[in-house]
């Protein structure tokens, strides 16, 4: 049997405070859009996301996206 050793619970430094690390909710939005989109902020700023993603209990890919804002190129 594998000894124990006697390490302490890892911490990563860094807290959230938003609901969840990866889901958008209502308590985040600032502003409401037209078709559906609204504008939420988080931790690192503010992205665009549509509204049937918030509160659904599933991530939200556009939180975690590159292009946060849905800006055209």
């Amino acid at each position: 049997m594998a000894k124990a050793r006697g390490r302490g619970r890892h911490v990563t430094g860094s807290d959230i405070t938003t609901k969840s690390w990866f889901g958008s909710h209502a308590d985040m939005v600032v502003e409401e859009l037209s078709d559906g989109k609204v504008i939420c902020e988080d931790d690192k700023g503010k992205y665009i996301t549509y509204m049937n993603r918030l509160d659904n209990g599933l991530a939200d890919p556009r939180r975690s996206a590159e292009d946060r804002m849905m800006e055209d190129k």
